[in-house]
């Protein structure tokens, strides 16, 4: 039986507010897994550098488990096709983002954001898969196994991957980088105690306006790089890089991952930075014309860093994130930087970062 034109047009509008009530989580979610392709993946369709998946898909697949079946039920079949895509682009040795060697997909990243989605699936059968992962990324730390030495600034960070870095080639090195790793060290059960983070912790501790001995000469937060100068992207001050949220995040949950405790002073003092100075999802510690951009343009990123930090600091950071969120998820289900200074103009990569942040709020 065909409906009259203006009951069907009724019946849509319904269906349509009835999507619209849905929890933000909830429609998010089924924006992203109407994004995989049929090979099991996520490919950019904003981004060139991007359109392999090989670094998109674990950075989706490991905000989608994030979201509790209350909200939203996985779906296993399609879990196992995104898992099959990460298993089909790894290497022998371990590195995912490397299946075009000519164009690295972020090898450090992809690997260990593959990583931290394996142990979420609680799967027995990728526990091979995920040792495999580690000893890659254990290969890759600046450390005297590949010549580095502890006077070096790159000492203990890991930088974008693929070939070993051996002296005096840096390459890109940076505090989010390294943050990812160590956590999907973490989630892979290593131990603190492994000498890895020890190593980790000389590196992160430099990307900290921090002297625990002179406490009141620096404001505790953290800038990006100690190498690539033009990537801190808030500039400097003439004395010290300056400080900014996304890095300040990073660098408290980087030395919680090594294993420092709440109550370290380092924490401590990136802790007072983070409360004094966040703004909800407008990223703070940007001065000045020049870098008038950056608070929204590393906006998603902040929002997902911020409350994941605040939340292992076991401190309420206020529901204005989650509001700004609700309030400009579009229609679809998903979000996008009006920004594109970080790639979070991609759909993709800012609904991933949206998720991380409802999924823990």
């Amino acid at each position: 039986m065909r409906l009259r034109s203006g009951t069907a047009l009724l019946l849509l509008a319904q269906i349509s507010c009835m999507r619209t009530e849905r929890p933000p989580l909830a429609r998010a979610a089924d924006y992203l897994w109407r994004q995989q392709a049929e090979d099991g993946g996520w490919h950019s369709h904003t981004y060139g550098l991007l359109r392999s998946g090989q670094s998109l898909t674990p950075f989706v697949l490991d905000a989608l488990l994030q979201i509790p079946e209350s909200v939203y039920h996985l779906p296993q079949a399609t879990v196992d096709s995104a898992l099959a895509f990460i298993q089909n682009n790894t290497g022998p040795d371990g590195v995912l983002g490397m299946a075009d060697p000519g164009i690295p997909d972020y090898p450090n990243y992809s690997t260990a954001l593959a990583v931290s989605a394996l142990c979420k699936t609680r799967l027995a059968r990728w526990e091979k898969r995920v040792q495999l992962m580690v000893s890659y990324l254990r290969a890759q730390q600046f450390t005297e196994e590949n010549g580095w030495h502890s006077t070096d600034p790159v000492y203990g960070a890991w930088g974008m991957g693929g070939g070993r870095r051996t002296p005096p080639d840096t390459g890109h090195v940076d505090l989010s980088m390294t943050r990812y790793v160590l956590e999907a060290l973490r989630a892979a059960s290593l131990p603190t105690s492994d000498h890895l983070f020890e190593h980790a912790g000389v590196f992160v501790e430099r990307c900290q306006n921090f002297d625990p001995k002179r406490p009141d000469d620096a404001d505790g937060g953290f800038f990006f790089s100690t190498t690539e100068f033009d990537t801190n992207k808030a500039g400097s001050d003439g004395k010290h890089f300056r400080s900014y949220g996304t890095t300040t995040a990073d660098g408290i949950l980087a030395l919680l991952a090594i294993g420092r405790p709440l109550d370290d002073l380092r924490i401590a003092a990136a802790q007072r930075w983070l409360s004094v100075h966040h703004r909800d999802m407008n990223v703070p510690g940007f001065v000045g014309g020049a870098y008038e951009r950056w608070p929204r343009g590393l906006a998603f990123y902040y929002s997902s860093a911020s409350t994941q930090a605040f939340r292992a600091l076991q401190m309420e950071a206020g529901p204005g994130i989650a509001d700004a969120l609700k309030r400009t998820q579009r229609t679809d289900g998903s979000w996008a930087n009006s920004e594109n200074l970080v790639k979070e103009d991609d759909p993709l990569i800012a609904t991933a970062f949206a998720i991380r942040t409802l999924a823990i709020q």
